[in-house]
């Protein structure tokens, strides 16, 4: 086993809990496949993957079987009913379902499939560990993901464990391509993880904001050098005002503003994790700004 630790000058920028993806429209429902560019199913091809369960999506008669069995005629004639609603009002055959009052952004891969690993041969999504899949790793399991100025790391351990988790999988920041949230999924906090070259990953993230923000876009971190004198000036308020031992992240966002964080939760890698416990964004003489979309 081997415990991560921050190298040298390395900085935690996000850590939190994730596991693949579990589809929640009806016809895939508790479902995940892994796929090729060709749609393939390839989890008999990841070295080293135990045995998990094949699955193959619910049909819209056998959606209808299963409310009749469960709820009897009267509970079919509802199914049907809404059904002829639903249609009535769309005028398609094709309208798809809402998840927690949003639509699919990806029917394709939300509605008709659900992979959670789209993998050519050779490319790095097929390296990701198995541990990440809730329907192989033993009960208990926990998956962490660690964002750095560096890389992205997936640690694992069991629940309770008095050990550090070990280091499943990591990659170079500069792999990572850009990342998305996806609102149609549970707690509306699945994330898509696109990596430069060409594969990509679907995860279930725990607070969503906090790890994407740092995979979505690069994170340009900045030392005092890189700071005009009103934003040092900035900096070092924002330092005595909050009480902080050490110097807070300090980083140029996408708009060009220079955004504060104060990390909390920068402790064992054990912990579930890293929160911000106030933020400033700054313009070119350390004022305060107003937020774009781009600065968090």
């Amino acid at each position: 086993m081997t415990a991560w630790h921050p190298q040298q000058g390395e900085v935690q920028l996000a850590r939190d809990l994730v596991v693949f993806a579990t589809g929640v429209a009806p016809q895939v429902s508790g479902m995940r496949w892994f796929r090729d560019a060709n749609r393939l199913d390839i989890s008999d091809q990841l070295p080293g993957w135990p045995e998990g369960p094949q699955y193959t999506p619910r049909t819209k008669p056998e959606k209808r079987t299963r409310s009749a069995a469960r709820f009897g005629l009267r509970g079919l004639y509802a199914v049907v009913a809404g059904g002829l609603e639903t249609l009535a009002g769309s005028g398609s055959l094709t309208k798809v379902p809402r998840a927690i009052g949003h639509p699919p952004e990806d029917p394709a891969n939300e509605v008709e499939d659900f992979p959670v690993m789209w993998a050519a041969p050779g490319t790095l999504a097929r390296t990701l560990p198995w541990q990440l899949d809730t329907s192989r790793r033993p009960a208990g399991y926990l998956t962490y993901a660690v964002v750095t100025d560096r890389r992205l790391v997936i640690l694992g351990r069991a629940d309770g464990g008095r050990e550090e988790p070990e280091v499943l999988w990591e990659c170079a920041r500069t792999d990572i391509a850009g990342a998305e949230r996806r609102k149609f999924s549970k707690e509306n906090s699945d994330a898509v993880i696109r990596f430069t070259d060409g594969s990509w990953c679907r995860l279930h993230v725990s607070l969503p904001y906090g790890l994407l923000r740092y995979l979505a876009t690069p994170h340009e971190l900045l030392d005092d050098d890189d700071l005009s004198p009103g934003q040092r000036q900035a900096v070092e308020a924002f330092t005595a005002r909050h009480a902080l031992d050490a110097r807070p992240v300090v980083s140029r966002r996408p708009s060009g503003h220079v955004l504060v964080e104060h990390r909390m939760g920068d402790g064992p890698p054990t912990s579930v994790g890293v929160f911000t416990g106030g933020h400033q964004l700054l313009g070119p003489d350390g004022e305060d700004v107003e937020e774009q979309p781009d600065d968090y």
